[in-house]
């Protein structure tokens, strides 16, 4: 059998069928001006397609709260003109048999007031507060979070009219939902606060309202991460029993997959427990909850991809300890990121077993689509 057979069997999510376990992972690109994704970005995505990533996730997309986003070049997913385009986004990939979702995303914090298409508009949070206890603004009522449900939902719905496959909620690095995980930065006292699976009941929330305009079959993801883009050492889930706990309430919100992001897939997520080989957080998400998962971070490359905002390069990594815990089940699919942006044939090179044509990974990637 191909050293590589395990990522290049057909995988089903739903009513989706993959024709590998590849996925595109989102990474923000900066390309969509006024939040219009262009033919380029068009032609960025068909790309990968056609040489054979199994699914794409768009880079974050942001939903219709006018705090979502911090940058005017970042796409949206709900603007008429970002829809058109968007459109034509799907019926490219699709033109090529292609798969992909949007990752619907909400900056929350993060994202700076003054900064953005609306500048003027107050970011979003759970308590009014930064990661360091500042508080900046009044707590939002649960009228107001309510409405933060709902932009998702509505994003979710305009994915399955406009033919996308699947959807991603972004609710990782620090961003609105994962704030609302967040400890640090949750201290409600109503129901959307409390202890872990009390702050999961936000993305509960989105998960149900989603499913409701989406319908029963259409899948529906979740990346989740313990790190913080404001802390890399953060962690929800200090125990598997606390991390089952978490998880176990999107399942029964009917989620369909968890997009488990770390910054270096190979680490033991609980080491612990079971030593410095044992499950990743892919692993441990799939063993707790009976869900299909993704695991992500730093496949196929050398170093994490925080190098790469400093404008350092990355050599090429073996895929060979990935494909073996994809072969023992560990998870069933593995996205790539810096790897897949850096060259748009990658898939098709492992495919082919041409390791020796893998491109290392250069910054400078970043400010162009290849």
């Amino acid at each position: 059998m191909s050293v590589t057979a395990p990522l290049f069997q057909p995988f089903t999510l739903g009513n989706m069928t993959l024709s590998n376990r590849i996925v595109m992972a989102p990474m923000t690109r900066n390309f969509s001006p006024d939040g219009v994704p262009t033919d380029d970005v068009r032609d960025y995505y068909q790309r990968r397609a056609q040489a054979h990533v199994g699914l794409i996730v768009s880079e974050g997309t942001t939903v219709a709260r006018d705090g979502a986003s911090n940058d005017p070049r970042i796409p949206n997913f709900h603007k008429p003109d970002a829809m058109a385009g968007w459109k034509r986004v799907i019926d490219a990939v699709h033109a090529v048999g292609g798969k992909m979702g949007p990752q619907l995303w909400h900056q929350g914090m993060l994202r700076k007031p003054g900064t953005g298409p609306e500048p003027d508009a107050p970011s979003d949070g759970p308590s009014g507060i930064t990661h360091r206890g500042k508080a900046v603004q009044a707590a939002p009522t649960e009228e107001v979070v309510w409405d933060m449900v709902m932009a998702f939902a509505n994003a979710a719905g305009e994915a399955k009219r406009l033919g996308f496959d699947c959807v991603e909620l972004h609710g990782a690095h620090g961003y609105l939902i994962d704030e609302f995980f967040w400890g640090v930065m949750n201290i409600r006292e109503d129901r959307f606060g409390g202890d872990l699976p009390g702050r999961a009941t936000f993305a509960a929330e989105i998960i149900k309202q989603c499913r409701a305009q989406i319908g029963p079959d259409m899948p529906l993801i979740l990346r989740f991460s313990q790190w913080k883009s404001q802390d890399f050492g953060a962690k929800l889930a200090e125990t598997p029993q606390e991390l089952e706990a978490f998880l176990q309430v999107f399942v029964d919100a009917g989620v369909d997959c968890l997009h488990c992001s770390q910054r270096r897939f190979w680490e033991a997520e609980f080491e612990d427990v079971d030593g410095i080989d044992g499950l990743n957080l892919a692993g441990w998400a799939k063993k707790l909850t009976g869900l299909p998962t993704i695991t992500v971070g730093s496949v196929g490359l050398s170093t994490e991809f925080t190098g790469a905002f400093r404008g350092e390069s990355s050599k090429t990594r073996p895929l060979t300890d990935v494909i073996e815990r994809l072969d023992r089940g560990e998870f069933d699919m593995v996205g790539v990121g810096r790897a897949v942006l850096q060259d748009p044939f990658w898939a098709q090179k492992v495919y082919e077993e041409n390791f020796d044509s893998l491109s290392d990974y250069d910054a400078v990637a970043l400010k162009t689509l290849y």
